[in-house]
């Protein structure tokens, strides 16, 4: 029997930059994916590689980015907050915590890099946003 877990039930959070910080559930969000880790490769290739393939070298690690989308909702305040962070241009701690007991939570700082709603004829009115992670993500269980 397998143990996979449905992902129902995962929140994203944003702080408020308080001390203590609070954070708060941005509303309505509907598929999260991210954090997209990945490690930089530096090209360290010389005259003398063996049997002429290149070679690596480990760079640093990028945090990646999580992608969210929402149920749009105008005037709902975590929305707009995710709107505002990204006018502000300034990095927000966020929490994004899995519906799992006790709880896995991958703690980051990221800048909101986008936001994009949209509002088909046929369909709910929808958003999407990007989150950049700066530094290292913490994940705890």
């Amino acid at each position: 029997m397998s143990d996979a877990m449905s992902g129902f039930g995962t929140k994203l959070k944003m702080g408020d930059g308080a001390s203590p910080e609070v954070f708060t559930e941005i509303a309505e969000v509907s598929n999260v994916s991210g954090p997209g880790i990945s490690l930089d490769t530096i090209d360290v290739t010389h005259d003398a590689s063996p049997g002429g393939y290149k070679e690596y070298a480990a760079g640093l690690l990028d945090g990646g980015e999580i992608k969210l989308e929402l149920n749009f909702l105008p005037a709902e305040a975590t929305q707009a907050g995710l709107l505002a962070t990204l006018g502000s241009r300034a990095a927000k701690n966020f929490k994004l915590v899995f519906p799992d007991t006790p709880a896995t939570t991958w703690s980051f700082a990221a800048f909101v890099t986008n936001f994009e709603p949209s509002a088909p004829v046929d369909g709910k009115l929808g958003a999407s946003a990007t989150l950049k992670i700066t530094g290292q993500p913490t994940l705890t269980a």
